[in-house]
């Protein structure tokens, strides 16, 4: 690794850091999905720095092109109450204390192993080596069922997230398909008669009043 990759590799690796730390402690949902689609490009960088394009674009076209824009939507469509979410802050704060030491522990201890000390092999692939292309052959081979039922998965997960976030809106126009179905012709059309009434007739003049004067012919 060249002195210009190694600074790309810890700036990108910091921006990472605190655009994580952004997602964690800012309390505005729309923030958090930003900076959560920030540490996205981030990683995104660092996959590319390790040799790992594909996981990189699919990072970028994914996650940050699909899935965080889903998310970003499904945020600002449920109109969250930020002073409710804000109440459980403190009484969830020993909770969240308790995943960061656990955590912090055992990577501490997967450091003291020594593991990473090692130095890396670098595996000899021809020029024409493609990670994308071995990738699709692995999956749409041995793992195809796994690929289509995941993707099963995903588009019932955006049906049901559009489906709740415009349960409760009274502007909102449902159909009910159990109602249309048992609806008879009879009860969409119904003839009546309709009688029209004659024309009022003119009040009689009491004697004395003046009588319209008849128009004169225009010769």
């Amino acid at each position: 690794m060249s002195a210009f990759e190694g600074f790309l590799f810890y700036a990108f690796g910091a921006l990472l850091l605190g655009s994580g730390l952004g997602v964690i402690f800012l309390r505005n949902p729309v923030h958090c999905a930003l900076l959560l689609v920030l540490s996205f490009v981030a990683a995104a960088v660092l996959w590319l720095l390790l040799g790992a394009e594909f996981l990189a674009w699919v990072l970028i076209l994914v996650y940050v092109g699909a899935v965080m824009v889903l998310f970003l939507f499904v945020v600002m469509m449920l109109d969250l109450n930020l002073d409710r979410l804000r109440e459980g802050f403190w009484r969830y704060l020993p909770v969240g204390v308790g995943v960061i030491l656990v955590l912090g522990g055992q990577l501490m201890a997967i450091f003291a192993t020594g593991v990473f000390e090692a130095e890396p092999k670098s595996a000899r692939v021809a020029e024409d080596y493609s990670s994308a292309k071995e990738l699709g052959a692995v999956l749409y081979t041995d793992y195809l069922l796994a690929f289509e039922i995941a993707a099963a998965i995903l588009l019932v997960a955006i049906v049901a997230a559009i489906a709740l976030t415009m349960r409760r809106r009274p502007e909102n126009k449902q159909i009910e398909p159990d109602r249309q179905v048992a609806v008879k012709a009879a009860d969409r059309l119904r003839m009546e008669q309709i009688s029209v009434a004659p024309p009022p007739a003119p009040a009689p003049q009491e004697e004395g009043e003046d009588k319209p004067a008849p128009a004169e012919n225009k010769q």
